[in-house]
């Protein structure tokens, strides 16, 4: 059981619902510490103050904002506590939206919600119930670590789960990286889905999507620790040589067909379109022209000459 990260209320108009907070993920990752080389001895990063040069204890640490030069202000952790916000007791619900309607890139981190003890259970349900019949996500403000932010709550297997979420002004506009405008031919796009078609999955549960740098790196270690021989690591696949949109696209396919085991040619590609064709067409149909000019050539040449007056 994950430790409870806060505890509070869900506000939604005059319900009330105790909830505490818990951590939704746990990191997988394999984490590294920093050692001495010469003696393998732990490294540790101490907190030095600039002016008399010695350790300081977290006892005497404070918070401080700096709104000029070498000038600070320090806040102590009741001042923020004691912010005169209703987000910072609960989980103020703003507005109900539709989930397509919230950018993605806005939405962060994810926590679940529990209800803290009996008495929260059947307002708890009353509300995770709402939120599955609108087929909509609410939007609420709450309070933490020392700032005020923007949440979305939505249900997940019975549970009601809260995403952070960056605001509006917190989002970048992607205009500066986009490239200068660029024409896609339909059969690129046509192709480009077929490839998508291909490639398409039911779910997100495949034997693919897993972390295998983390594995790799756990067979090192385990090798390392038994003194034995490396993993041999699989030949990296060579990139080939720089083609047209089209044939790559092809490849593509073929080689998702071919990892599904089906058969190549099951789907056809769509063709490139090619000029070489309509100037094919053009010159045939002015050909007709050039016979007709060769006939009045040759009609001159057998066209008998005028006789000379008889004196």
């Amino acid at each position: 059981m994950p430790r409870t990260i806060w505890s509070g209320a869900i506000s939604f108009g005059l319900v009330t619902v105790p909830i505490h907070v818990l951590s939704a993920t746990e990191n997988h990752s394999i984490q590294f510490h920093q050692y001495h080389l010469e003696d393998m001895a732990r490294i540790r990063t101490r907190k030095i103050c600039e002016l008399d040069g010695r350790p300081v204890p977290n006892a005497e640490i404070g918070k401080g904002y700096e709104y000029a030069r070498d000038q600070v202000v320090a806040v102590t952790d009741e001042e923020l506590r004691d912010l005169p916000l209703p987000t910072a007791k609960a989980i103020e619900i703003e507005a109900f939206v539709p989930l397509d309607s919230v950018d993605p890139l806005r939405i962060a981190e994810g926590y679940y919600l529990a209800p803290d003890g009996q008495v929260a259970a059947k307002p708890y349900k009353l509300l995770r119930q709402a939120l599955e019949r609108s087929s909509k996500v609410a939007v609420a403000k709450y309070a933490w670590s020392g700032r005020e932010r923007l949440g979305l709550l939505r249900v997940r297997e019975d549970a009601i789960v809260l995403h952070a979420m960056r605001w509006p002004d917190e989002i970048r506009d992607p205009a500066e990286l986009l490239p200068a405008p660029v024409e896609v031919a339909e059969d690129e796009i046509e192709g480009a889905l077929a490839l998508m078609e291909m490639m398409s999955r039911d779910d997100l549960d495949g034997p693919e999507f897993r972390d295998t740098y983390t594995e790799a790196l756990a067979k090192i270690i385990e090798a390392k620790k038994e003194h034995t021989p490396f993993p041999q690591a699989p030949e990296p696949e060579q990139p080939g040589k720089v083609m047209d949109l089209m044939a790559a696209l092809q490849e593509s396919v073929s080689k998702a067909r071919a990892s599904r085991g089906e058969d190549a040619d099951v789907h056809e590609m769509p063709e490139p379109k090619k000029k070489k064709d309509t100037v094919k067409k053009t010159a045939e149909k002015k050909q007709p022209a050039k016979k007709t000019a060769a006939k009045k050539a040759a009609a001159k040449k057998t066209t008998p000459g005028r006789r000379p007056r008889s004196a």
